[in-house]
């Protein structure tokens, strides 16, 4: 019954998220409330880990969650169950595109669905900056506002992205740096 549940709930997930793997954000952060098979701090950990392994971030996530929940099964499920909503679109589409190729209808639906997949990955955003930067819990199980380690990483980040010399570095030498500062930050 969970291996179902999974690949019904990721494919809600894959059929709605119109934009990338920033765009499951809000439906894991949903997943994750409403399930309790994962918290905001694990889907934190996720999307770091999902961002810097090879493959799309949603079935990165679909993939961990499924795993975590079921082991190897679960974790089949729910990634097919993220993929199969985009496949079962692309046959119809690949099926009728000749049709579609001229639609101003189609058009427009396309244009409609740049601005949601803006407004679903700026929520990701703000989830993920709101997690990472804002109301941590320390240790003694008291919180503090901001997580300044975290909000100095993003200022520093922030600057050498705007760095012109820095823009030539591969981008492995960024995931390297990051993941060093990551656990000086962690200790």
């Amino acid at each position: 019954m969970i291996l179902l549940r999974l690949f019904f709930e990721f494919c809600k997930v894959g059929l709605f998220s119109v934009g990338g793997g920033l765009a499951t954000i809000p439906f894991l952060t949903d997943l994750g409330r409403r399930t309790g098979w994962f918290s905001h701090g694990q889907l934190a950990d996720m999307i770091a880990i999902s961002e810097s392994t090879p493959g799309p971030m949603g079935v990165n996530m679909a993939t961990y969650v499924g795993f975590t929940t079921a082991g190897v099964p679960g974790g089949i499920a729910a990634t097919l169950g993220l993929v199969f909503p985009s496949v079962i679109i692309i046959l119809i589409i690949a099926q009728f595109l000749q049709k579609f190729r001229q639609s101003k209808a189609v058009d427009a639906v396309f244009y409609g669905l740049r601005a949601a997949s803006v407004a679903l990955i700026t929520a990701a955003l703000l989830q993920v900056a709101r997690i990472a930067l804002f109301n941590r819990t320390l240790p003694d199980g008291s919180t503090q506002l901001f997580h300044w380690p975290a909000i100095l990483l993003a200022a520093a980040v922030f600057v050498c992205v705007k760095f012109t010399p820095l823009k030539k570095w591969h981008p492995i030498v960024f995931i390297a740096i990051s993941a060093a500062a990551g656990i000086v930050f962690s200790m």
